[in-house]
């Protein structure tokens, strides 16, 4: 019984997203990235095809975290405020069946998004690199997903929620970049601020996941990771994705509705 009300919100989720043609609109998406990259190839002077694989990739990962977030928070924020939460449990329904469910649904579309966006990259690049990048790209969507509802849970409101979840994202993705310019700072390396800064990217390199391991351009342009590689970040993604559906849950469970 338990199951099946999470696989029914989970369906009404997909219904939802199928219903306001939220695939079409990304599939247009993807087209016109498709289309930008061939443009840019021939603009290129110098290795064109790598200049367009490294576009297209790039470009289609960006896009897919924004439509993907936005299309969590103001579904979840329209439920909201359309008092359709409160109908929704006011049947025997548990609060962290809601939120599995909801989280369940949001990840399939994660899952078909990372597929449509995979085949045009089979395209561009050697089938094993596209696969790789592709279930790379899934486990990374898997992450903003618990985040996109684990921070509309908690704001309830699409501003702050989007704000929040676009600095995490960037953040994530440039964390890597930001402690290897701490490591070498040109003046005042031995200062006390310059250790403390250094203690805090620390600290947030602890915290945050390390998003730029995750569907990398290199590896369509250059060479495919090691298998390896893809095992670390999906042990990766499942910690984070488990310990946000928690927090969310934590969030949801202590709200007066």
């Amino acid at each position: 019984m338990r199951h099946r009300q999470i696989a029914t919100i989970a369906r009404f989720t997909l219904l939802e997203a199928l219903r306001t043609r939220l695939a079409w609109l990304y599939v247009i998406v993807l087209a016109l990235i498709l289309l930008t990259s061939y443009f840019i190839q021939q603009l290129a002077i110098t290795e064109s095809a790598r200049l367009q694989v490294g576009f297209a990739a790039a470009a289609a990962r960006l896009a897919t975290v924004f439509v993907l977030s936005l299309h969590i928070l103001s579904s979840m924020v329209r439920e909201f405020n359309d008092k359709g939460l409160e109908l929704t449990l006011s049947f025997d329904l548990r609060r962290s069946h809601y939120i599995l469910g909801r989280l369940g649904g949001y990840t399939l579309i994660a899952l078909l998004f990372a597929l449509l966006a995979t085949l045009p990259q089979l395209l561009l690049a050697p089938p094993q690199a596209a696969l790789q990048w592709g279930l790379s790209l899934a486990l990374e969507l898997a992450i903003v997903t618990a985040l996109s509802v684990f921070c509309i849970v908690t704001f309830t409101q699409l501003m702050p929620a989007a704000s929040f979840v676009c600095g995490f994202y960037l953040l994530a993705r440039a964390l890597a970049a930001i402690r290897l310019i701490n490591e070498s700072p040109l003046v005042g390396g031995d200062a006390l601020s310059h250790r403390v800064i250094t203690l805090l990217i620390d600290a947030l390199a602890l915290l945050l996941p390390a998003l730029d391991r995750y569907a990398q351009s290199t590896w369509l342009a250059d060479s495919a990771p090691a298998w390896a590689a893809l095992g670390a970040n999906a042990v990766q993604g499942a910690l984070y994705v488990a310990l946000l559906g928690a927090a969310a849950m934590f969030d949801f469970y202590r709200r007066n509705l």
